[in-house]
């Protein structure tokens, strides 16, 4: 059964198993880390918006160093498509920011 918790805009976002194995098998380094994956889209600090329509929550993981969860949401329903660690701070930066 696939584990939800709700966006800031209030959608219900899917992890499934299948999306889960994609993001340990590409990113061994989160293999441990799905409730904090869950709870990045929860309770970002900040969501951007993606190339192709995706969202991307965004949570500080430590110094200089952010989990990156991408997510869709589409009529009312939502699913993670993966998640990874990036230190590119500035890239996100200059994507349109959604929330807050």
């Amino acid at each position: 059964m696939p584990d939800s918790v709700f966006s800031p805009f209030g959608v219900l976002v899917r992890l499934t198993d299948e999306r889960w194995q994609h993001i340990v098998d590409n990113h061994q380094e989160l293999r441990d880390l799905r409730d904090h994956v869950l709870g990045v889209v929860e309770h970002p600090e900040k969501v951007v918006a993606g190339r192709a329509g995706e969202l991307l929550a965004i949570q500080e993981s430590g110094p200089g160093m952010w989990l990156v969860v991408v997510y869709r949401e589409l009529d009312g329903d939502g699913f993670i498509i993966t998640a990874f660690l990036t230190n590119r701070a500035q890239a996100l930066e200059k994507r349109q920011q959604l929330w807050p």
